[in-house]
């Protein structure tokens, strides 16, 4: 009966005022939440300047892409049973590696600090019997899986962040068919946001041929708020156990035939044969158990009894949202920092963090060849521009900018000294190191490193490096640009 007393006007202004006054409680609490959970300066600064200077945007923004779960811990501990065996397993290396130095291969004991960290960090295990392929192109890589493919007798899981109806992702979706239906284990996880054009008909035709598909995360409303930043960003082939596949490339024509706009894409996928297969399964079964809600049955069955190849010691790294460090960059970084002679990375979007740039700038400036290639023209205009604004102080550090010309350059790639070798999903920025699920292989091989900086080389013929004078004469237009695409980008 009071409502009906009220003018319409009054109470109007009353439900404005009211709005409002929730409106800047809940901007107040967020920014101080973002303030005491002690992130990167810069991210800090930044969405608390879009919360209160973008009324109502600000807001929007920051519930897509500005929480931090690693903190909220929204994944929780995906996989606890494995987890709490390979904390065994881990504890046990380290204990080795420390009381055994002096029986150590020399591959190891050089990098015993470095596989320490990986050990404590991300209880990745070290591997030591390994057989490594390097697949430089689309045209290779997928044949290679093909092949494997269709041999495979007992279990094939994949993962990838995007996975294309085209005619390769048509292929592939009718051989995974072909071999369910034979009573193979078939099991695929792509990521919802990767793969946001990916048609249903694609995964009902997988399940109904008997394959289990799922996708990672879905981004459905409402659950879209707290899902759309923290995306899988992993590539991952195992097939029988035995066989495994990661790096950067996902099933999309575009590997293979290249693209209108940007010409050939360049990328790198590692095939493996041995223990390291065993940890690509072990993460495979994590994500598994994370999107299923289940765990995958009779697990030992899909970690057979292997031929031990050569002698290659190896780590396979994980990070994402799900753990309290970000494992694969304090890995880069570690490497960075100890890098005696040279540096060579590949990386199709660089946006380092202050750590990773300062590390970087350091190893130059201390007479380390630091040698950067990114691509001329990039899939992703923000990143793409925002990637040039860091080239200027890269420069006055000494460190050599490569352009790709003709080409895209997708692959992930780092390699050190001629002894140690990163390969994987993980691209040369804050999203990688911060918020993707991603997975990396850190090779100790002196032969395989130096295969890849060879490939690197190659590549490298087909660059315009970059010249200091001459890119500091840029028009302040494209400079501004820059400018604003990094200020932009670590929000997202």
């Amino acid at each position: 009966m009071l409502l009906l007393a009220v003018e319409p006007g009054t109470f109007w202004r009353y439900m404005s005022a009211a709005v409002s006054m929730v409106y800047i409680i809940t901007v107040a609490a967020i920014i101080v939440t973002v303030i005491h959970q002690k992130r990167d300066p810069t991210k800090t600064s930044l969405w608390v300047l879009a919360l209160a200077m973008l009324p109502v945007a600000g807001l929007v923004l920051y519930v897509f892409f500005g929480r931090n779960h690693r903190k909220e811990k929204l994944f929780g501990r995906k996989g606890v049973h494995d987890q709490e065996q390979m904390r065994g397993m881990s504890t046990d290396q380290l204990v080795q590696l420390h009381s055994n130095r002096a029986t150590l291969s020399p591959k190891v004991a050089d990098y015993a600090s470095h596989i320490t960290l990986l050990l404590n960090n991300n209880k990745a295990l070290l591997t030591e019997y390994n057989e490594v392929e390097l697949l430089h192109d689309g045209q290779q890589a997928f044949s290679s899986i093909i092949e494997e493919l269709e041999a495979a007798q007992h279990s094939i899981h994949m993962l990838f962040y995007i996975v294309s109806a085209d005619r390769i992702g048509n292929r592939i979706k009718h051989l995974l068919m072909d071999k369910a239906r034979g009573g193979v284990h078939v099991r695929l996880i792509y990521d919802d946001v990767g793969s946001w054009h990916l048609p249903a008909s694609f995964a009902a035709d997988l399940r109904a041929a008997g394959a289990e598909v799922f996708p990672f995360m879905p981004v459905r409303m409402p659950a879209l708020t707290s899902k759309a930043n923290y995306r899988n960003h992993r590539k991952i082939v195992v097939v029988d156990g035995e066989v495994g596949y990661l790096g950067g490339m996902n099933i999309a024509d575009r590997y293979i035939e290249g693209d209108s706009r940007l010409g050939p894409w360049i990328d790198t996928m590692l095939r493996l044969r041995g223990e390291a297969v065993h940890s690509l399964q072990a993460i495979f079964f994590t994500d598994w158990s994370f999107v299923a809600g289940r765990a995958i049955d009779n697990q030992l069955q899909y970690f057979p009894k292997l031929q031990p190849p050569g002698y290659l010691p190896m780590q396979i790294a994980t990070s994402g949202p799900d753990s309290d460090w970000a494992n694969i960059m304090q890995a880069y970084f570690y490497a960075i920092t100890h890098a005696q002679s040279h540096i060579y990375i590949a990386t199709p979007y660089f946006i380092p963090n202050e750590s990773m740039l300062t590390a970087l700038k350091t190893a130059a400036l201390s007479g380390i060849d630091v040698r950067i290639m990114l691509p001329g023209r990039s899939d992703l205009r923000v990143v793409y521009w925002s990637s040039r604004s860091y080239v200027q102080e890269l420069l006055e550090a000494g460190i050599k900018v490569y352009m790709l010309q003709h080409g895209f350059n997708h692959s992930k790639v780092m390699m050190v000294d001629s002894s140690c070798a990163f390969v994987g999903s993980a691209n040369m920025d804050i999203r990688s190191f911060e918020d993707n699920f991603e997975v990396a292989a850190i090779i100790y091989d002196r032969r395989t490193t130096r295969q890849l900086e060879a490939t690197f080389m190659q590549h490298m013929q087909r660059c315009v490096r970059i010249d200091t004078g001459e890119w500091s004469q840029r028009p302040i237009r494209i400079t501004f640009i820059e400018a604003m695409a990094r200020i932009i980008s670590p929000l997202f």
